[in-house]
This record gives structure tokens, sequence and C-alpha cells, in this order.
């Protein structure tokens, strides 16, 4: 088959630190390949892919400072795209609604995965609009607040089997990964191991857009004595800090669509407790590979529990549920379906019709 992988341009594919969607398009993409599928991959010049990959600008616009209007240049590569539509049996965006409106009015099949989060409520009428706009939800939460879109199929995530695995450390700290932002809490997080009386090890990046956000309320936590704040880590440093750490702390405080942490630190074989918000609860088996809480009181009791459960189970429910391979061949399934429609064009409906419709 061939198939093209169109990526934000926001990171490259994959990122050097943080990007969790630039990430799984990479797994997503190596996976294809190595299925024996023809693959391109659209994305910065400084991607690196075993796929053909098409280069929409020199490099990630997170590392471009000269960059000031990013919608631009995805404009433009949503046009390059479809110049190039009918070489492709297939193509998957990455982009969220960028794509639907013009996609909408060509023959070659494509879908979009939803990285984000659906509940504002300015993509209502987004979803009035296109209401049979094939997309794929990241998790069964995910999608509630938009239950009748063109739904195709929820997918998880996955990693490639060997990226992460435990390593033999003895841990000794609860670790919390992924960004400084209001909604993630780390702030909750350094309580709760103030309150257990463990130290804790915070891998995280900070965005300007939070940077207010953590010189107000963050900062002067990171002076406590039993928080260490190491800053944003790569893959290859995963391993070793998720291993050594007794459990996962994610105490968020949104829908969460996904989690990408969450099965990074089951295939370290590394537990989570996680606070009951979005996908936690399809991701996290309670009493199993976490525990799934909804306060801090709960969480500061799992983390006492934490021991109780086995590291190697863990790491193999990550092998059978949450592995790039699964991933692979669950899009694959998804593409042959939509292939195979026979009316599998959307239809678009103008907002004003919806409207009428649904009253």
């Amino acid at each position: 088959m061939y198939i093209a992988q169109i990526a934000p341009l926001y990171e490259a594919v994959p990122p050097k630190f943080y990007g969790g969607t630039e990430r799984v398009v990479h797994w997503l993409t190596e996976e294809l390949v190595a299925l024996g599928h023809d693959v391109t991959l659209f994305a910065s010049a400084d991607s690196h892919t075993s796929a053909r990959l098409e280069p929409m600008w020199d490099r990630a616009i997170r590392l471009d400072g000269a960059v000031r209007e990013p919608q631009i240049l995805h404009m433009v590569m949503l046009e390059k795209v479809r110049q190039r539509a009918a070489e492709f049996d297939f193509l998957h965006f990455h982009l969220d609604y960028y794509p639907w409106s013009l996609f909408s009015r060509q023959p070659v099949p494509f879908v979009t995965t939803l990285h984000g989060r659906l509940d504002l409520p300015e993509q209502q009428p987004l979803f009035a609009t296109f209401p049979s706009t094939p997309v794929i939800s990241i998790s069964d939460a995910q999608r509630r607040p938009v239950p009748n879109a063109g739904w195709v199929s929820t997918i998880h995530h996955g990693l490639p089997e060997n990226l992460l695995r435990p390593l033999p450390v003895k841990p000794s700290y609860l670790a919390f990964l992924g960004r400084i932002a209001p909604e993630k809490r780390v702030d909750r997080a350094i309580r709760i191991a103030a309150q257990c009386g463990l130290p804790i090890k915070i891998a995280a990046k900070i965005d300007k857009a939070d940077a207010e956000y953590f010189e107000a309320n963050i900062r002067s936590l990171f002076k406590l004595p039993h928080v260490e704040y190491i800053g944003e880590i790569s893959d290859a440093e995963k391993a070793e800090f998720l291993s050594g750490a007794i459990g996962l702390l994610m105490p968020i405080e949104w829908p969460e669509p996904f989690g990408l942490v969450l099965i990074e630190a089951m295939a370290c074989g590394t537990p989570v407790i996680a606070f009951n918000r979005g996908s936690v609860p399809e991701i996290v088996e309670h009493r199993v590979t976490g525990f799934v809480v909804e306060d801090e009181l709960s969480a500061v009791a799992s983390v006492h529990l934490l021991p109780t459960l086995s590291r190697q189970t863990v790491r193999r429910r990550f092998e059978e549920r949450f592995t790039a391979r699964r991933m692979a061949k669950e899009y694959l399934a998804a593409y042959r379906r939509l292939m195979n429609r026979e009316d599998s064009r959307p239809h678009l409906v103008s907002v004003g019709a919806a409207q009428m419709q649904d009253s």
C-alpha cells in the first residue's frame, strides 16, 4: 500500500525532546515500513525516517525562531499533499481539522487522527459542518464530547516494543514526566511525594506559553528539599529515569486524551498513579499496572501500595496492549475499511443546515 503520513511541523519526526504527536507519527511510520508498505512522510527537513521523507520546512518550527505564522507553512504543506494525492492509496493526517475542507473534495481516501482535547465549545460547529469526515480517536474518552463525529475507530497509541525496557536499578523516588502546565498539576505531585516522605524527580518541559504559570506557581516548589528538577529528557534517558522510580505520578486536572507517559512508564515496568480523568481508566488497569485515584488523599494511600504490584506484570501488560506493532496493524485495518467503503467521501453541510437537522 502507498501511504502518506502528514505530520505537524512544530517538531521534527521524531522530536528530539517533548512532542507526543510527532513521536507517535514516527513510531507508526516505522512500523508501516517494517510491515512492507511504501510510506512517504511529509514533515520538517530535520526529521529522520526509514520512509521517504518529503521535507516541508528546513527545520522544526519550535527550533526556528524566525517563523511567526506557522499556519502558513501548514497550509502550503496541505496544498503540496493535494497536488500529489493521486500517488497514494491512502492519506493519514495528524493536523487536527485543517485538511478537512480541502481533502473532502478529492477522491483519495483519508483519515485524521485527533490528538488533542475535543471538549471546547467552538469545536461543536466544526463537527456539525463535517459530520462524516473520517476521524480516529486515541481513546474512547476523547470522543465523548462529540459522539456524532465520523468516528472510524479508537486506536490507542503504542511504543516500539524495545524502545524502553526495565533496567536493573533499585527504585528510590517518585517520578513526574511531561510538561509543566496548569492541567498537568506538578504541584500536586510534589505535595503527594511530601506527604509520603519520598523524594520526587521531575523531568519536564516548560513551554513559553506556560512560563508565567511556572514563575508564579511552581518555581518556588522546586526549591523544596525533596524535589529534584531534571528538565526535559530524551527517549534515550527515559528508561533509566522511569526504571529508578517507585511509581510515576500523573495527577492531571483535564480530560487527557491519552497520556503517552503512562505507557512509557509501563514499558519500564513502573506502575503509575493517575487521577481519574479522561483516558486514564482506559490505559491504567487498577491494581494491575497502577492505581486510578480521585484525589490527593487516595493518591497518597496508593503510593504505599505500589510495592505490592508486580513490575514484571506491568511490563507484560505493556507488551500485550501498547506496542507500536499493534497500533500499526489497527491503523492498517482502519485504512482498508475506509478504502472499501462504497461511499467513502464525506459530505459537507452548512452550520445552519446542521442546526436545522438537530432541531
